[in-house]
């Protein structure tokens, strides 16, 4: 028990802490801690004064301390987690929560801290039940049922999250995440239009929430309507609002044009994701004796993907949950001298990290189909059919790379199934088409049904996330019927399991039709793996151009349709040679392609990345020069 004198130095402290005097207030914690080492309060409470001054290693230590002196105390563990998790200390911290919330079950904050740790190291499913039980120690309180909005969203169920989202409005229509998290699960929900319409009033509320608008410039190329000079303009837009980058000169990196360069790659998706399909045969053939290889994971899933792409690495991190800062602070550390960004605008990006200049050369490839707007992003890498000389280059704020005949390298899966058998002469005729359903635009669908209307009987596959739910189908088969197709004709399916049984699928359908104006990429490539013909058609921009670039690669020019008027004559064609076509004969022309060269592909773009370093390297001589000439003048 304390004794007369120290208890009343102590509350002396705790009046001063809560006045807002906090010199006073350390220096009486102080003199408690001297005269009774074991005193929880002193220790506790000057640590929290530490934290709340941001003094974060003295924080640490004496929370530390108080933790061994009660262990049972869920605040002081809570305000340890916190002091952890501000320095970078993920595994500390979840370790601090967790013993919190055992101490209390119902402390709602500790939930909620865990709920964000557990989310950000093992993915937002588990972190549903932490989330969920903050909604019900604390009903009124608008962030739970965001926080809850944003774990459901990222896990299928789209539509439980937006009625967590509503009630986190209904309790504060001014909280930003639940506006935000609106907004993606609409998107999730194929629904871009309403999605755009939302981030516009984040953006009306809080003009510098950059996630808002980069996430609303991936949702408005959903949206058949806005011209690829406006979509342009607004990636400028976004581009000016970030701070100024640091200037590629001021990095120390050795400008000798021919030495091994360490290339870093920095994306969410190094995993079991359309990108890693991409991104994986080119590292597997990189030279390894000019390119020295980083990857940068940041995302909480890590899985077989992930580690066959780490098996091509010199060195692997994972930055999921780290800060902005934290994240710059290791890439400044390890010095790359290429960083390439394989997100662009899509979910999880560090595009305001990249923004700052991480390092002397920045180029953005395969995750996004458009320009950054980033200033500090120098290149592109694309091909001369996704964006042609000339009108491309006009709209894109990097300078544009076409680097090789298609801008991809496909690896098929390796569990993808055999090709199915060709159907029998005179069958039904299947359309169908596996892309996102969000690309499925009103323009899409106006096309598809001038398609089912040139052959008579046919029916159309869809398959999507989320287009097996019962709650969905009045909306998507009024869709349909606004569109001139009897909903009759259509099937619709959900995800599979797994790779292979996703591909199986493609034996249901003999023609596949791409989307309009936003292509497939992965869609386009398993379907013609799978031996299913693909028509598509040509637009004014990169998005609407990558089905051309693919179909030219295998061959296929037959299957590019350059109004849609061609598009519905080709896909009458197509669906006239059922029974006649051989679909293994397809497999073999992708398999003979540019597409499965892996070794060329990646011998181009490691010539490209050299051009790129090499640029770098006379710019920075002659600017040394340049220095030099002055200094003597």
């Amino acid at each position: 028990m304390a004794q007369p004198r120290t208890l009343q130095l102590l509350q002396a402290a705790i009046a001063h802490h809560q006045a807002g005097r906090g010199a006073q207030a350390e220096a009486l914690y102080g003199q408690v801690r001297t005269a009774d080492p074991r005193n929880f309060d002193a220790f506790h409470l000057s640590g929290f004064l530490a934290l709340q001054q941001k003094r974060i290693q003295n924080a640490i230590t004496l929370l530390e301390q108080a933790a061994r002196l009660n262990p049972r105390s869920a605040l002081c563990l809570l305000r340890l987690g916190h002091a952890y998790r501000s320095v970078g200390r993920i595994a500390e911290c979840r370790s601090a929560v967790e013993r919190a919330v055992a101490a209390d079950p119902k402390c709602a904050d500790a939930h909620f801290l865990l709920g964000e740790m557990v989310g950000k190291r093992d993915g937002m499913a588990a972190a549903i039940p932490h989330f969920r039980r903050v909604t019900e120690l604390q009903p009124d309180a608008a962030d739970a049922w965001a926080n809850l909005g944003v774990a459901l969203a990222q896990t299928a169920h789209a539509d439980e999250a937006l009625s967590c989202f509503d009630r986190a409005l209904a309790l504060d229509p001014a909280n930003a995440q639940a506006l935000t998290g609106r907004a993606l699960a609409l998107q999730s929900l194929h629904r871009p239009t309403e999605a755009v319409a939302v981030y516009d009033e984040v953006l009306r509320r809080y003009p510098q929430h950059h996630e808002a608008r980069s996430a609303r410039l991936l949702a408005r190329h959903y949206v058949d309507d806005v011209s690829a000079e406006a979509l342009f303009a607004e990636h400028v837009e976004f581009g000016a609002q970030l701070p100024p980058a640091r200037s590629a000169d001021e990095f120390k990196n050795d400008p000798s044009p021919d030495r091994r360069l360490r290339v870093a790659f920095l994306s969410p998706d190094l995993r079991a994701h359309s990108v890693a399909y991409f991104l994986q045969p080119l590292l597997a053939h990189l030279d390894p004796e000019q390119f020295e290889i980083v990857l940068y994971h940041d995302h909480a899933r890590v899985d077989a993907m992930s580690a066959r792409l780490r098996a091509h690495a010199r060195v692997w991190r994972e930055f999921a949950g780290q800060s902005d800062a934290a994240v710059a602070a290791t890439i400044a550390a390890d010095a790359p001298d290429i960083l390439i960004d394989l997100a662009g605008h899509t979910g999880f990006n560090r595009l305001p990290l990249l923004a700052r200049r991480l390092a002397p050369v920045q180029v953005t490839y395969l995750g996004y189909p458009d320009t950054t707007g980033v200033p500090a992003m120098d290149y592109r890498f694309v091909d001369a059919i996704s964006d042609p000389p000339g009108e491309a280059d006009c709209r894109a704020t990097e300078q544009l790379v076409r680097f090789a005949p298609t801008a991809w390298a496909y690896a098929p899966p390796v569990d993808a199934p055999p090709v199915a058998e060709g159907r029998a002469s005179g069958a039904r005729v299947t359309f169908g088409c596996f892309n996102n359903f969000s690309k499925v635009s009103d323009a899409t669908l106006r096309l598809w049904s001038d398609v089912l209307a040139a052959v008579p009987g046919s029916q159309l596959v869809l398959k999507s996330q989320g287009l097996d739910d019962p709650a969905q189908q009045p909306r998507l088969h009024a869709r349909f019927a606004a569109a001139g197709i009897d909903p009759q004709r259509v099937r619709l399916l959900g995800r599979t399991s797994g790779i292979a049984e996703h591909l199986a699928c493609y034996a249901q359908i003999d023609v596949a039709l791409d989307t309009f104006p936003y292509h497939g990429t992965t869609t386009t490539c398993e379907a013609l793996w799978m031996g299913v013909p693909v028509v598509s058609l040509v637009g004014d921009r990169h998005m609407a151009r990558v089905g051309a670039s693919l179909l030219r690669a295998v061959g296929r020019e037959d299957c590019i349709a350059a109004t849609p008027a061609d598009y519905v004559k080709i896909a009458q064609t197509q669906s006239n040679l059922i029974g006649y076509f051989d679909r293994k004969a397809l497999r073999e022309a992708v398999r003979a392609s540019v597409l499965l060269d892996h070794a060329a592909q990646a011998q181009r773009f490691g010539e490209a990345l050299r051009v790129c370093w090499q640029t770098w390297c006379t710019k920075r001589h002659a600017d040394r020069a340049d220095a030099c000439v002055s200094a003597k003048t």
